[in-house]
């Protein structure tokens, strides 16, 4: 008797579903039914180029000066050399970070090893970017130089590799388009939802929406530590002559 009981209702289920969808088949909807007008995006100039920045863009370094940027040892202005359009990292004089603190963001930046080829692996045109000074992508001449898959160009440091080695030569400049979000925490410190980002290095996607395990940990494993909001965005002096330009960002 439960079987039946249970037959009978699977069976008046089943009918139920197959009216609905001959009902929805028979309904035909207007093409303007599922089409909305509002909000409408707001208009943002692209750069002439595709890596110059767009009219809504926060110009990190546009080749003259290094003013939106502070030594992180004290919030001395940044010591590193400008030149030509182009800074370099001065050995010993320690990271530097923005002066406006970021969450998620679009980060364009483009830099190159030093021309001339010294050491090998993890000694070999390092530097990074630190997104919210915490999240690591790694900037290193991985052109034709082994090291630690996870510790080369373009990867999420001691995280994750790029899909791909997508390095130029050290005479070339390399570009990196990141598209970060930053993680959520609670009013209590608990972590809601982790860090993702995506990398373009050189065109080329190499990190496709990957979750974060946490801020970057040369030892050790990562695990998340509630920060605000909003943190400046950090670069390595790891004591070789990498050299930057063009890097600007757009708050998302």
């Amino acid at each position: 008797m439960k079987n039946l009981v249970i037959n009978l209702i699977l069976l008046l289920s089943l009918l139920t579903i197959q009216q609905v969808v001959a009902q929805q088949q028979k309904i035909k909807l207007p093409p303007e039914a599922t089409e909305f007008w509002e909000p409408v995006p707001r208009v943002v100039k692209p750069g002439n180029e595709n890596h110059l920045p767009p009219s809504d863009a926060i110009v990190l370094f546009d080749g003259t000066s290094l003013d939106k940027f502070e030594s992180v040892k004290d919030g001395s202005p940044a010591a590193w050399k400008v030149e030509n359009g182009v800074f370099t990292v001065v050995p010993r004089t320690g990271d530097i970070r923005t002066k406006e603190s970021f969450g998620d963001v679009q980060l364009h930046i483009e830099w190159s090893a030093p021309d001339v080829i010294k050491g090998e692996g993890q000694g070999r045109g390092n530097s990074g970017v630190f997104l919210m000074s915490t999240y690591e992508i790694q900037i290193l001449d991985s052109y034709e130089s082994q090291t630690y898959s996870n510790g080369q160009a373009a990867s999420v440091y001691k995280q994750y590799p790029p899909l791909v080695n997508a390095m130029r030569t050290p005479q070339e400049w390399n570009t990196y388009d990141i598209f970060f979000t930053a993680p959520r925490f609670n009013s209590d410190g608990m972590l809601m939802s982790p860090a993702r980002v995506t990398v373009i290095h050189n065109g080329v996607l190499v990190q496709n929406n990957v979750e974060l395990k946490g801020p970057t940990e040369y030892i050790g494993i990562p695990n998340y530590k509630s920060h605000p909001d909003a943190l400046p965005i950090k670069l390595q002096d790891h004591g070789d002559l990498v050299s930057f330009r063009n890097i600007w960002l757009r708050k998302l």
